[in-house]
């Protein structure tokens, strides 16, 4: 699957997860939103949660947006494709350690990649991070139930029980 991001350059470069997949050739960044290819697009404003049944759309192409939180909801709506949110996942990069939903580019990545039931592509793309092992162990069990899923609806139902418990 061809790994696309949509990169503001708005984040410490030092730190920028996205450009380090570009370095070891595992994601082609954008500077302009026209250039993004049509895929599976990661956007945490979407309505519908990513499932295995995205797998058929995604055309091997999964989007993430690389921009601040706050200007993430205007990015991801000139963005074009099928805009999916991830599910309950925490984080496991050390600015994020422990708290949910707030992911690295990375992490989001490898995370869909997991869910549209391609592990040992997420495992690669988490290699050169020093805490990407740990972004899996943490995620292990969910990550697992969510790759099990039918639909968007049952994935919805299994991050329910998650939040039930946090």
């Amino acid at each position: 699957m061809e790994i696309h991001v949509y990169y503001e350059g708005d984040d410490d470069p030092e730190k920028c997860t996205a450009r380090r997949l570009e370095r070891f050739d595992e994601a082609v960044l954008h500077r302009q939103m026209k250039a993004v290819p049509y895929g599976v697009a990661l956007n945490p404003h979407a309505e519908q949660a990513l499932s295995p049944a995205d797998r058929a759309d995604a055309l091997d192409t999964l989007v993430a947006l690389d921009c601040s939180w706050e200007s993430a909801g205007e990015a991801a709506f000139s963005m074009a494709g099928e805009h999916r949110a991830l599910p309950f996942l925490v984080a496991a990069n050390p600015v994020n350690f422990g708290r949910p939903f707030e992911l690295t580019t990375v992490e989001a990545l490898a995370a869909a990649l997991w869910i549209l039931g391609e592990p040992e592509h997420a495992e690669r793309l988490l290699e050169p991070f020093r805490w990407g092992e740990t972004f899996l162990e943490l995620n292990a069990e969910p990550l697992r139930r969510y790759a099990a899923c039918e639909d968007s609806s049952e994935v919805v139902a299994v991050q329910d029980d998650y939040l039930a418990d946090e």
